[in-house]
């Protein structure tokens, strides 16, 4: 299959001015030849090359709380309808908290990133974690980023004054194919959230789960609808079918190919956002994952919530091979 260069050309010269690339253009990505996979990888590489240079941030996600949701996310092994076996736990203390973030800073990891299972909680509960917030602040070199579900704006208040940067919250899919992942929250509830922690003066970190059952409309409507919320950081996760969940006997269709394309695809969008490599990206992209740094920027390393991961030692190593750097506090490390 022949590729059009000029059309690519012009998608890269779109996103590096930082224009709006359409919808034609979107699948233009989406269907690109595989067989021309490395002139992708070349143009998106120009983009991410000019705004955020050879730097890959290193990241390390904890899971807090685990288990006893009450939401029905048919792809989370945490939600009311899994039966997964995973370990149940209320919120860990602060010394455990502290004893992983410390071992996250000295790893070279620049962010260190708490989920907590649930979607809402009590001020109580909130109180515990802004504590927590504080003790890291004041004992470790290191940006903070919490994953909290639906929060009201007293507890946004509470979490930024202890200090708290970032909040996660993703959109995971369109728009349209929302109730066939969720049927206990909305879309529009997320957009509410993501708005509301905007206004307190939190980053946002929001992102995408490929590999649902949706089509290349519904990745590009999310991708869109992404790109209005202006987001901090957009994390690509590819769904991990874990067993006891809904969707845990479900056939994906991915191949290292696909997920490259989706990742150049998502640069070009958000030519100068952080764009991280999340769950799924070791089951995926397999001997191919070095060349996601042409398009991306970060990753998270140890695990994912409930499943493990690459190792910290493993993903710096990568990086280095790759010829990339290591983003830390206060520059970079070959």
């Amino acid at each position: 299959m022949s590729i059009n260069i000029d059309y690519l050309n012009k998608i890269k010269f779109k996103s590096l001015n930082q224009e709006t690339i359409n919808e034609d253009e979107c699948k233009f990505i989406l269907n690109f030849s595989n067989d021309e996979i490395l002139k992708l990888l070349d143009a998106a590489y120009a983009v991410r090359k000019y705004f955020l240079g050879k730097k890959v941030q290193i990241q390390v996600l904890l899971n807090a709380k685990s288990g006893n949701c009450y939401e029905d996310c048919h792809y989370c092994s945490q939600s009311k309808i899994s039966e997964a076996d995973i370990e149940k736990y209320s919120l860990k203390t602060t010394e455990e908290v502290l004893k992983d973030a410390l071992k996250a800073s000295s790893q070279g990891a620049i962010r260190y990133c708490m989920a907590l299972s649930g979607s809402r909680y009590g001020n109580d509960l909130i109180y515990k974690i802004a504590d927590i917030i504080k003790t890291i602040k004041k004992e470790v070199n290191i940006h903070t980023c919490c994953s909290l579900g639906f929060l009201t704006e007293e507890q946004t208040i509470i979490l930024k004054e202890a200090g708290l940067e970032r909040i996660n919250h993703n959109l995971n899919t369109s728009r349209n194919y929302y109730k066939k992942i969720c049927t206990t929250h909305t879309f529009d509830e997320r957009i509410k959230n993501i708005n509301l922690c905007k206004q307190a003066g939190f980053e946002i970190c929001s992102g995408i789960i490929i590999g649902q059952g949706e089509s290349h409309d519904d990745i590009i409507d999310v991708l869109s609808e992404l790109k209005q919320l202006k987001p901090n950081a957009v994390p690509i996760n590819f769904l991990v079918p874990i067993k006891g969940t809904l969707f845990g006997t479900k056939n994906i269709y991915l191949n290292p190919i696909d997920c490259l394309k989706i990742l150049c695809l998502s640069r070009f969008i958000f030519p100068s956002t952080d764009i991280r490599a999340a769950g799924g990206r070791e089951l995926y992209l397999k001997s191919l994952q070095p060349l996601i740094f042409y398009c991306i920027n970060s990753i998270f390393v140890s695990g994912y919530l409930t499943i493990e991961g690459q190792s910290v030692d493993n993903g710096i190593q990568m990086v280095k091979d790759a010829g990339f750097e290591i983003e830390i506090e206060g520059g970079t490390t070959g």
